[in-house]
């Protein structure tokens, strides 16, 4: 799953820095697993919806909803566990991934780097993904609203219709 650094007794770890980072580190490779699912449950919703079975549309857009609400419930300890390495490498609470892999000593610069690397292509990718995934519902629901007037229309054609021949 990731890299594993050898951890210290008490609650120092690599060349005297706190676990903050360890921890950090953690939940990064946690959240990167629930965005690799984000995205392939969008990637599901793209067939789906590309198959026209409406019927597996709901199930498929509770499916990403499910995953986008393990990823809001992660974010909070990734806040927690991110102000903790910054008060380890000397920053103020809120810093960027960015700015503590700058801060942070050998290995954790490298691994904190390719968190931020890894994490902002996904979800690049995400987001491509689920705007054309909007765009297809959108479609979808244009395309259902003009065939619905369209029989309404014609339904009232053939009330008119009738009603002269009576």
């Amino acid at each position: 799953m990731g890299i594993v650094l050898p951890v210290t007794s008490g609650r120092r770890g690599h060349k005297g820095v706190d676990l903050g980072i360890n921890e950090l580190s953690t939940v990064l490779w946690r959240e990167r697993e629930l965005l690799e699912s984000l995205l392939f449950k969008l990637e599901e919703e793209e067939l789906v919806l590309a198959s026209g079975r409406a019927r597996w549309v709901g199930r498929a857009t509770r499916e990403v909803e499910a995953v986008l609400d393990q990823i809001r419930g992660i974010e909070l300890g990734r806040a927690v566990e991110a102000d903790e390495a910054a008060r380890e490498v000397g920053l103020a609470e809120g810093a960027s991934l960015q700015d503590l892999a700058k801060a942070a000593p050998a290995p954790w610069n490298d691994l904190l780097r390719s968190h931020h690397v890894a994490l902002t292509d996904i979800t690049s990718q995400i987001g491509a993904l689920a705007d054309s995934n909007r765009e297809v519902l959108v479609q979808s629901v244009r395309a259902t609203q003009d065939a619905l007037l369209g029989m309404i229309g014609t339904a009232a054609m053939n009330t008119v219709a009738t009603n002269k021949a009576r």
